[in-house]
């Protein structure tokens, strides 16, 4: 799908000026509209008596003469009156229509203003929701039972980490496991091992994995793109990891990984079906979470199903808006990170469709 991008968007105080100081001419133009018709229809009445006049002024001979000459002059006069009628309605027509092409335009860039903003919004709130979870296992990863576990993995320390484990789940609902892997990849305890019986599955080919390890101190971090985990009965997951290191210190050496597998689907679709639209914008709008390879994360009609590639024409800017082939005016921003979270290079993404009943 290509698209042809679109100048930038005004300033919503320039649009709002804009916006107003055009209602204010246009009524100007409808009172003067208004006025003109007035005109014609005294004029019309004053050629219809100058008429009845010089019939009448037949008929009284040479004693009507006089008048006749009079009545001839009104005619005259507002047949003048008319001709600058007419001439002065076809330049305000003229006037109007301009007016309403800026209108239009106006209102335009008001529209395409808002849905960037709605797309910073969305985007935004995503950045803050994995900020928090680049904490949680920075934090989890120096906990006393991940650590003591990775240095000796006996039964009993992964029975320690696992029920440690459970009780982090249980507070944080957000998330669907948690795994301890030593440094050969393989999982060594769990949070949730009666509903997902992951131990002992090697994940040393994980991109999450991998990166971890070479995580150079504990203030660092993993975040991986949404993907089905098949080992989490195939949910999409967002996954963090970091490194768990001797001690719980910072620089301490890497006895192992800890991940955690963030619930993506219902905190992503909460975001994105609860952006602020009014009635109409809502029957006319859909927003998604794009990431860096182009493919749709989240969408809050189902139109974008998860996967499918939704390429954003951007111009290489960091947000704006355009019309696509089907008329849909798109607003996109990149993620701005939040804290000592960089983002992933997502997009947020609104669209207004022109025709409510088509479908990404």
């Amino acid at each position: 799908m290509t698209a042809a991008a679109l100048s930038a968007p005004s300033s919503a105080d320039d649009s709002s000026s804009d916006l107003s100081q055009l209602i204010s001419q246009a009524r100007v133009g409808q009172l003067a509209n208004e006025k003109i018709g007035k005109i014609e229809e005294i004029t019309r009445r004053t050629r219809i008596l100058a008429l009845n006049a010089l019939i009448e002024s037949g008929r009284a001979g040479e004693a009507g003469k006089g008048f006749a000459i009079v009545a001839q002059e009104v005619r005259g006069i507002s047949g003048e009156v008319e001709q600058i009628a007419r001439s002065l309605k076809e330049e305000l027509s003229v006037e109007i229509a301009q007016l309403e092409t800026v209108a239009k335009q106006a209102f335009e860039n008001a529209r395409e203003k808002r849905l960037v903003d709605l797309a910073l919004n969305s985007i935004e709130l995503i950045d803050r929701n994995l900020y928090e979870r680049s904490c949680d296992v920075r934090w989890w990863a120096t906990d006393a039972a991940m650590v003591e576990c990775a240095s000796a993995p006996t039964q009993e320390h992964a029975d320690w980490a696992s029920k440690r484990m459970g009780v982090i789940l249980n507070a944080y609902t957000v998330y669907l496991d948690l795994w301890l892997c030593d440094t050969s990849g393989r999982v060594i305890a769990s949070g949730r091992p009666d509903m997902y019986p992951v131990t002992g599955t090697n994940v040393s080919n994980e991109p999450w994995f991998r990166k971890a390890m070479a995580t150079r101190s504990g203030d660092e971090f993993v975040s991986a793109d949404v993907e089905s985990n098949h080992m989490l009965e195939g949910l999409p997951v967002a996954t963090f990891s970091a490194a768990v290191r001797e001690g719980g210190e910072t620089n301490g050496r890497v006895n192992g990984v800890l991940a955690v597998h963030f619930n993506w689907r219902p905190q992503a679709q909460t975001i994105v079906e609860n952006l602020r639209l009014n009635e109409e914008e809502r029957a006319q709008t859909c927003a998604m979470i794009i990431d860096s390879r182009g493919r749709v994360i989240a969408s809050s009609d189902g139109a974008g199903a998860f996967g499918n590639a939704y390429p954003i024409s951007t111009g290489g800017r960091r947000q704006g808006s355009y019309r696509n082939e089907e008329g849909d005016m798109v607003g996109y921003s990149l993620t701005p990170g939040y804290e000592t979270y960089a983002g992933m290079g997502w997009y947020g993404c609104v669209v207004w469709r022109r025709n409510p009943f088509f479908r990404l």
